[in-house]
C-alpha cells in the first residue's frame, strides 16, 4: 500500500466504520437492480445502451451496488476504494451472485497499480469532496483510460457544499466561503453529509477546469434533480428546491493533444 495523507486515512476508517454500520451508502445491489442493470446507473444512455465486454473502472465505488451492477450488464468490472470493508460488500455481494469483478484497495489519486490506457470506460460516484487536490485523480483518471474512453463522474456540488445543510426561515444561507482550505467543518449524520469524515469543497474551476485539463473534453453535464415540490420542511427535497446537490459529467479521454488545439483554435 501506497503511503496515504492524513486526509486519506482518516475517510479510509470512517467508511469502514461506516460499512459495518451498514449504512444506505453500504448496502449491496438487490434482486430488482440486477433485472435490467444499465437503467439503474446510466438513466440517460451515456454509456450507449451495453457496456458488455468493456474494461469497467468503478472508482471509488466499493459498498456491492456499482460494481455488481456493471459486472451483471457484462462489463469486465474492477471496483477501486480506500475501505477495504466497503470492498469486502462487492466480493460478498459477487459470490453470492456468481459475478465476475476484481477489488483494488487503493485512494483514487492513485491508480499506480494499473497500466496506461486500461479502461474502456471510468465510473466514479460522489467522492472526489473526500481529497483535498481534485487534480490528482483527473490526472490518474485520465492516464488510465484508453483515448476515446469515457469518463462518468458525479460531484456534490460546491454551492451545496458553501451553504448549510438545513433551512433554517424557508431559505438556505451560504455559510462556508467560496475560496476556502482546509476540510469543511463536521456536520451532524444526514443524506448531504457523511458521518466521521472529511470533505472539502472544490471550486467549478477545479471540477470543470480539472477535467478538461487532465485530458478529457466534457460531452454533457446534468444536474439530477431532487427538489420536491410537497417536500417537508427542511428536509433533503425542500432543500433542493434552493440548491441542486449534485452535478453528473460525462466526458471522453482526447485522442491526441493536437487534435484538442486544434479544434480549440476553431
Amino acid at each position: 500500500m501506497h503511503d496515504r495523507s492524513p486526509e486519506i486515512l482518516h475517510n479510509a476508517r470512517a467508511w469502514d466504520k461506516l460499512a459495518r454500520q451498514q449504512v444506505p451508502l453500504a448496502q449491496p445491489a438487490k434482486d430488482a437492480d440486477l433485472v435490467e442493470p444499465l437503467s439503474q446507473v446510466d438513466p440517460l444512455g451515456w454509456l450507449g445502451g451495453s457496456v458488455r465486454g468493456l474494461r469497467l473502472l468503478c472508482l471509488a465505488a466499493g459498498g456491492g451496488r456499482h460494481g455488481a451492477i456493471y459486472a451483471a450488464a457484462g462489463a469486465q468490472v474492477t471496483v477501486a476504494d480506500i475501505s477495504g470493508e466497503m470492498l469486502a460488500l462487492d466480493r460478498a455481494v459477487a459470490a453470492e451472485r456468481g459475478l465476475a469483478l476484481q477489488t483494488v484497495e487503493t485512494s483514487m489519486d492513485n491508480l499506480a497499480m494499473f497500466p496506461a490506457g486500461t479502461f474502456d470506460v471510468v465510473i466514479h460516484p460522489v467522492s472526489t469532496c473526500y481529497v483535498a487536490d481534485v487534480g490528482k485523480v483527473f490526472s490518474e483518471v485520465a492516464r488510465v483510460t484508453r483515448p476515446g474512453g469515457l469518463y462518468v463522474s458525479q460531484h456534490k456540488s460546491p454551492v451545496s457544499l458553501q451553504a448549510e445543510v438545513r433551512a433554517s426561515d424557508g431559505t438556505v444561507r451560504l455559510r462556508e466561503p467560496y475560496y476556502r482550505s482546509g476540510p469543511l467543518p463536521a456536520e451532524a449524520p444526514c443524506r448531504l453529509r457523511e458521518a466521521g469524515t472529511l470533505e472539502f469543497l472544490h471550486r467549478w474551476e477545479q471540477l470543470l477546469g480539472g477535467i478538461c485539463r487532465a485530458g478529457f473534453v466534457i460531452e454533457d453535464l446534468v444536474e439530477p434533480r431532487h427538489a420536491e415540490a410537497d417536500a417537508e420542511f427542511g428536509s433533503f427535497g425542500h432543500r433542493a428546491q434552493f440548491v441542486a446537490p449534485y452535478v453528473r459529467i460525462k466526458a471522453r479521454r482526447r485522442s491526441s493533444e493536437s487534435n484538442f488545439s486544434f479544434l480549440c483554435a476553431q
